[in-house]
């Protein structure tokens, strides 16, 4: 492993004691916003499972010799990633990685049943929407969105309805008035 990490002209710090019980192992660390140190990717060589379950091949010789297993993660942890990820966005995800990328609300219930369409409509180009049916006033759900960092927020009401344009207010309050095909751009090009 050492051999390898020189030839690729890796700056690497050898740390004698955190080797794994099992063999040697690379580590690469990930630095998160405020500079703490935590373990993403890791390569490990295995001595221990051959070993233990009598692991083997037949060289060329036809003699039995013992394999040598590599383990490799290529994210670590899933929940340490993860929770790299949610601090180093401070959680404001991008919106290609947010688990919702648009809340809909319509601004009465009049408008539900055409805010449910466009919702559908949206879904079926594969952009993760939410449509907002709380019993609350339309300043508050945006409130609540933008708390839950939802990157774009889009009001149904009876303008929208006439004219087919709609108001989406990304998270950092910026407004996008724009047709239902050019919404589908919008996300089509962020989520690349």
């Amino acid at each position: 492993l050492m051999q390898a990490v020189k030839e690729k002209g890796l700056n690497f710090e050898i740390r004698e004691k955190e080797g794994a019980f099992y063999g040697p192992k690379i580590d690469i660390l990930i630095s998160d916003t405020y500079g703490n140190e935590w373990q993403g990717p890791t390569i490990q060589v295995d001595f221990n499972l051959p070993e233990r379950f009598d692991v083997c091949y037949i060289d060329k010789d036809g003699k039995k010799k013992r394999v040598v297993m590599i383990h490799r993660a290529l994210f670590g942890s899933l929940e340490r990633m993860l929770g790299i990820l949610i601090e180093h966005y401070k959680g404001e995800f991008p919106v290609w990685l947010s688990p919702i990328q648009l809340e809909i609300i319509p601004i009465s219930e009049d408008y539900l049943e055409f805010a449910k369409s466009i919702e559908e409509e949206l879904k079926s180009s594969g952009i993760r929407t939410e449509l907002n049916l709380e019993d609350a006033t339309t300043n508050k759900k945006i409130l609540e969105a933008t708390k839950r960092k939802i990157p774009y927020v889009m009001l149904i009401g009876k303008k929208e309805k006439e004219e087919k344009v709609f108001a989406l207010r990304r998270k950092d309050g910026k407004l996008i008035k724009a047709s239902l095909e050019e919404i589908k751009k919008i996300f089509e090009q962020q989520n690349q």
